[in-house]
């Protein structure tokens, strides 16, 4: 199984961010906690429709050194849509009432 981390291009209280995906959500939490992020950078469900970690450009070079392999946004887009669960809506609000 793969991990995926793209650029760190996004701008946030003061740093550069980046996400680091995988194929799968255990492998995810395994390679994150092998680098040292913490829990609580965990981006889920049912916060976000795919598991992901957010990284400092600090983290992402220590990501890719550990083995997560470096995409471009088309690649990292195209892991996030492969990876993303499906959000949980009410059945009131997910289904509207038969006419009468």
């Amino acid at each position: 199984m793969a991990v995926y981390v793209d650029n760190a291009i996004w701008p946030w209280a003061g740093r550069r961010w980046c996400h680091l995906l995988a194929d799968d959500e255990a492998e995810l939490h395994r390679f994150a906690a092998r680098i040292g992020v913490h829990r609580h950078s965990y981006q889920g469900p049912p916060k976000t429709s795919a598991p992901h970690y957010d990284l400092t450009g600090f983290e992402r070079d220590r990501a890719v050194r550990m083995g997560a392999l470096p995409v471009g946004r088309d690649v990292i887009v195209d892991v996030f849509r492969r990876v993303r669960q499906p959000r949980k809506v009410s059945g009131a609000a997910a289904i509207p009432a038969a006419a009468e």
